[in-house]
């Protein structure tokens, strides 16, 4: 009996390793596929492929600097927030330190 057992322990541990090489194996064609995409394309039309990546480029840009804004941040919520955010760190390491020297605030 104990010998089954552990045929079937040894067949669940092949079975997982055997999942596992299958997966990264999937994973390495998926990422050699992305590759051999790119280079076809850019063999196929070198100007068109570089003119197209630019103007990609170039539109994610122009989406990035609105969410840089430094606006945002100006508004009065965030000198508040500040505030808030220090006065809690304080009374934490107020605490601690109190803590750590025994002294008890009454």
């Amino acid at each position: 009996m104990s010998s089954f057992q552990a045929d079937i322990s040894s067949y669940r541990d092949i079975n997982a390793g055997c999942y596992r090489v299958i997966h990264e194996t999937i994973e390495s064609i998926n990422q050699l596929k992305i590759q051999r995409d790119f280079m076809l394309s850019f063999s196929r039309d070198p100007k068109g492929y570089i003119q197209d990546w630019l103007l990609s480029q170039s539109r994610d840009l122009k989406v990035r600097p609105g969410q840089r804004r430094a606006d945002f941040y100006q508004e009065p919520w965030s000198q508040e927030a500040v505030s808030r955010y220090f006065y809690c760190k304080i009374q934490q390491r107020r605490q601690e330190l109190e803590q750590s020297l025994g002294v008890r605030n009454t």
